[in-house]
């Protein structure tokens, strides 16, 4: 299995939902990924807070809606070594700050910004806790994907805040398909949604949730009271599709396929 303990500074360590009801988000992302989303010892003290856990491991966070009129989703917190220096760096390079970094508790340190073309992101720097605890199996998290009007504002951004190389590859129906590398590893992705999605829809990370079924896992979506918006579809990666909580976070799921596990750290 694809467990981890740390993430190189530069690389998405972590997946959170912000919904308006974790009871019910169980009820959901259980059946569809095999999550378990208890409360926890200390839940209250963080304001709600909660972590899904699939056969045992930390896979992604949960928390209640933090004020009136926030939408639900899914954000994506990328590992870094020192969230205050990141964090300057980030409004340095035209990123805004949303949060200031704080410590939770004695995990690790956090803070959330918008990257130059809109995207919401959050930095975590560990301290206790090192991010997901098993990424790339079914039921975890494999890939975070930017989607963007502006590759290359986003480009020149992530570039410089994290260090990150990009490589253009071939998307499905010719689309260009960007590529984030860390150190020569394959960390994340970045579409163009320009005359792709509606105008009204920001820029915005993606997760994308592992499953053994692409199909299966549509079936799932559309029987707890989701929808699915796009696919399945084969990309080079695997197949694909993406879906729509009942709340509207939007998610995708992928079944990966030989050769991309064979290559997944």
């Amino acid at each position: 299995m694809s467990e981890r303990t740390s993430y190189a500074p530069g690389t998405p360590c972590w997946v959170d939902l912000a919904t308006p009801d974790r009871e019910a988000a169980e009820k959901f992302y259980g059946p569809l990924l095999g999550w378990e989303i208890p409360e926890l010892p200390n839940s209250a003290e963080m304001g709600g807070y909660r972590r899904a856990k699939k056969n045992g491991k930390d896979v992604a966070g949960a928390m209640p809606l933090m004020q009136e009129g926030q939408p639900p989703a899914w954000s994506t917190y990328v590992s870094v070594d020192d969230a205050d220096a990141i964090g300057r760096a980030i409004q340095e390079n035209g990123g805004t700050m949303v949060a200031e970094p704080m410590d939770v508790a004695s995990y690790g340190r956090l803070a959330i910004f918008t990257d130059p073309t809109g995207a919401f992101f959050g930095i975590w720097e560990p301290a206790d806790f090192a991010g997901a605890e098993l990424v790339n199996e079914p039921g975890s998290f494999s890939w975070n994907e930017l989607e963007t009007r502006d590759p290359a504002a986003a480009k020149e951004f992530y570039g410089r805040v994290f260090g990150w190389e990009w490589e253009q590859q071939e998307g499905p129906g010719g689309m260009a398909y960007h590529v984030a590398k860390v150190e020569g590893a394959r960390i994340a992705g970045m579409v163009d949604i320009t005359g792709r999605m509606p105008d009204e829809v920001p820029a915005h990370w993606m997760t994308y949730f592992s499953v053994d079924d692409a199909e299966g896992a549509i079936a799932k979506v559309n029987a707890g009271g989701g929808s699915v918006s796009f696919g399945p579809i084969d990309i080079p990666v695997g197949r694909s599709a993406v879906g729509r909580d009942p709340w509207g976070a939007t998610f995708a799921v992928v079944r990966l396929n030989e050769e991309t596990l064979a290559e997944a750290p």
